[in-house]
């Protein structure tokens, strides 16, 4: 029989109603609460970078190849893609697709009102599926196999401006030698809350940029690549880099975005923070609890010793006492955050306003890992705190614990 774990349950059972019931369930409310925080706060935060990078990936893709030019007008030189450079990127190790694109510089004008508005000519290869999530209203464009197509999807910022809906058309000027202009066909409204895109991009048919700028069937702007893994992102720049030609250029979307990518950094760092401060709260409270619990047990404590206890076989018993408490508070900590998360990820209970915070609600990200990770942490630095206090045993002694009173 496990002799320290035997009295340890014995003293717990037999606390009914005392002061250390009290104690004890303070203890394991700490726990819960200081548990439940940090896992609501990393799959908050994880879900709100992710649905950020899933909003950029969607609009740049993860790798850039364009030509090479110290320019940053959206006017932008052309490359060739032909089939060998397509089917050599393709097959390149963690590359899954690749789209291609091209930009041109317009107005929108409708009878009351002008935009300044960036078309971004894009092809069949698009992931409508993904970007679906972005669709507010209508449908994403369709393009023709022949010919060029003049459906477009605008954003809701664009489309509140020029009081257009779906179903409506747009007059497009397009400032070149010799103006031209276009009649566009809004099948779609987008909005992502990422000002960058909202309040200029509107995607189209990439045909009908290459018929703007006179180019033939394998000219683009530039291409897309997605990646199977995003946070090889370094590596796979590196390998693209290499089996390109040197006038053409590959850019990171990190890069590209830096400012949302090093806010997002920063949001990690602050959440380092917040889980350091948390830990130490939570070890805190469990020392003081364990003095409490020794303090109030201290006349027990000169009865074993005076009995021939050793003072590793008193610590034992509080150690468990302590462990015990843990146990319970990291049982409700995560029964409480993961029902939360569940319930936000499904009924989205949280709203956001995403003129501030690029999305309508606080989103979630599911981490089973990262819970597991959490658990151990905060079992292993409270376990730890509970060695503080069970020092104070080795310098009671038995006589006058057992006058203590």
């Amino acid at each position: 029989m496990n002799l320290p774990y035997f009295i340890s349950k014995r003293i717990t059972k037999n606390d009914t109603g005392s002061f250390s019931t009290v104690i004890n369930k303070i203890a394991v409310v700490s726990i819960a609460v200081a548990l439940a925080a940090l896992i609501c706060a990393f799959m908050i935060l994880k879900g709100f970078e992710n649905t950020i990078k899933e909003k950029i990936y969607s609009f740049s893709g993860h790798l850039t190849v364009s030509k090479y030019t110290l320019s940053t007008s959206f006017e932008q030189t052309s490359i060739i893609a032909s089939d060998s450079l397509v089917t050599k990127l393709t097959s390149l190790p963690g590359v899954d697709y690749l789209q291609t694109y091209a930009f041109m510089a317009g107005l929108l004008k409708t009878s009351d009102e002008v935009q300044g508005v960036i078309i971004k000519g894009l092809d069949n290869q698009f992931d409508t599926a993904s970007f679906s999530k972005h669709m507010v209203a209508g449908s994403f464009p369709q393009f023709p196999e022949e010919g060029y197509g003049t459906e477009v999807a605008i954003s809701a910022k664009i489309a509140n401006y020029l009081q257009l809906g779906v179903g409506d058309e747009v007059l497009a000027f397009f400032a070149q030698n010799r103006p031209r202009y276009r009649n566009l066909q809004i099948t779609g409204i987008y909005e992502t809350g990422l000002e960058d895109f909202d309040e200029k991009v509107v995607l189209g048919d990439i045909n009908l940029v290459r018929r703007l700028n006179n180019w033939g069937d394998h000219t683009v702007g530039g291409i897309e690549i997605f990646l199977d893994d995003p946070s090889k992102m370094d590596e796979a720049e590196t390998l693209v880099f290499e089996n390109t030609d040197t006038d053409l250029y590959v850019d990171k979307v990190s890069d590209k975005y830096m400012q949302i990518f090093d806010w997002l950094r920063l949001l990690d760092r602050n959440v380092v923070i917040f889980f350091t401060l948390v830990l130490f709260v939570a070890a805190f409270n469990m020392v003081s609890i364990l003095l409490i619990l020794i303090m109030e047990r201290t006349q027990m404590v000169g009865v074993l010793k005076s009995l021939g206890a050793a003072n590793g076989l008193i610590r034992r018993i509080f150690f468990f006492n302590g462990l015990n408490l843990i146990l319970k508070g990291l049982f409700w900590g995560n029964l409480f955050s993961l029902v939360f998360c569940w319930a936000q990820l499904q009924f989205q209970l949280i709203p956001l306003d995403p003129e501030n915070y690029y999305m309508s609600h606080v989103p979630i990200k599911f981490d089973m890992m990262a819970v597991l990770w959490i658990n151990a942490f905060v079992v292993g630095i409270t376990a730890l705190a509970l060695f503080i206090p069970l020092r104070v045993i080795s310098r009671i002694k038995p006589i006058k614990a057992i006058r203590f009173d």
